[in-house]
């Protein structure tokens, strides 16, 4: 990319982080990528936590849910998401497994909310995310969903949910 495609990427992304404006920012995704170097997408992506973040807050703060059929709801949803399988990935179970339950319950997308127990489960059951993917999640019909969660699952859910509906009693 050139000079001036850079610099005007540059400001397009400072004018989203301005105006809270997540679902640009991932908009512009593919081009910051194209264009930065690992340190500037790592500030790049921790703009986009940031508002997440922030967003987050305001909403608990306010008593609502997220609405998925809204635009910048859903790119704060998907940005909370991909920050708890941050977490998963790297091994903090308890850390993923938390903001796997805050996002069952902070969104009006049914679907995702019960996605986001068994995350939950599997998380609080010191299951790795290699053995998630493998044993619980049926990746064929995540991939023909589209969603940026992983929602589909095999049938070994079933007995993962009942094992964590036990401890929990």
């Amino acid at each position: 990319m050139n000079t001036n495609s850079t610099e005007t990427l540059k400001k397009e992304i400072l004018s989203a982080v301005q105006n809270g404006d997540i679902a640009k920012l991932y908009m512009l995704e593919q081009k910051a990528n194209d264009t930065f170097n690992e340190k500037t997408l790592l500030d790049y992506y921790r703009n986009i936590l940031d508002l997440a973040l922030e967003k987050l807050t305001d909403t608990l703060e306010s008593h609502t849910k997220l609405k998925m059929n809204e635009v910048q709801d859903f790119a704060t949803a998907r940005a909370l998401y991909e920050y708890a399988m941050e977490h998963y990935h790297a091994g903090k179970n308890e850390d993923a497994a938390a903001l796997f339950e805050i996002l069952g319950g902070i969104t009006d997308d049914e679907k995702f909310s019960e996605a986001m127990q068994v995350h939950t489960a599997a998380a609080r059951k010191g299951i790795d995310l290699d053995t998630f993917l493998e044993e619980y999640a049926d990746m064929d019909a995540v991939e023909a969903s589209g969603n940026f969660y992983i929602g589909d699952f095999t049938d070994s859910v079933h007995s993962l949910l009942a094992d964590a509906k036990k401890e929990s009693e």
